[in-house]
């Protein structure tokens, strides 16, 4: 019992680490401000874009949506974003694909700067509702983003519960294939 109790202890010592390291809460949010994406992976056109790029690309736009933590707690309110949609950005990347199920087999990885990742299928972004409110945003209120979030943050809009989809500091997404 003295053995599961001490590894208990240390998941949940490590798990603390890990959610401090990746979510800071001093207040020195400019270290992980970011201001490129990198789109990579199963791609066949890699993208390396900054937000001038970002804002070339068709843009769409989303009003009010309330951020819902996990277990349902208000996190507060996004409003008046302008970006693009993620699916538009893997349109372009032109996800690979040698056999006709494989994209059936393909996940999408969003990262942050601060190691906060996200994860989509691909049958989500393309054959669902989802697909749709998926934005990666560099301009709210008109203005660009601040350090709170960075230049390019990513939301999920058409979630139930938009917070834990919601990606402050966007670095990078990834296309992998996780199965044969």
């Amino acid at each position: 019992m003295g053995y599961l109790l001490r590894k208990l202890c240390f998941t949940i010592a490590l798990g603390a680490a890990v959610h401090a390291a990746a979510h800071p809460t001093d207040g020195d949010t400019a270290q992980f401000v970011t201001t490129r994406l990198a789109v990579t992976g199963a791609v066949q056109h890699a993208l390396n874009l900054s937000v001038a790029d970002l804002r070339q690309l068709p843009a769409q736009k989303l009003g009010e949506l309330p951020l819902l933590r996990q277990g349902g707690a208000n996190a507060g309110q996004l409003a008046n974003l302008k970006g693009v949609r993620l699916r538009d950005l893997l349109e372009q990347a032109a996800v690979v694909s040698r056999d006709h199920n494989d994209v059936k087999k393909m996940v999408v990885i969003a990262t942050a700067s601060d190691g906060y990742k996200v994860v989509f299928s691909w049958s989500e972004l393309f054959n669902s509702p989802v697909g749709e409110g998926v934005l990666v945003y560099f301009e709210k209120d008109g203005q660009p983003l601040g350090d709170d979030e960075g230049r390019i943050a990513m939301v999920s809009s058409k979630d139930i519960r938009s917070g834990p989809r919601h990606v402050k500091w966007l670095q990078s997404i990834e296309v992998k294939k996780i199965a044969e």
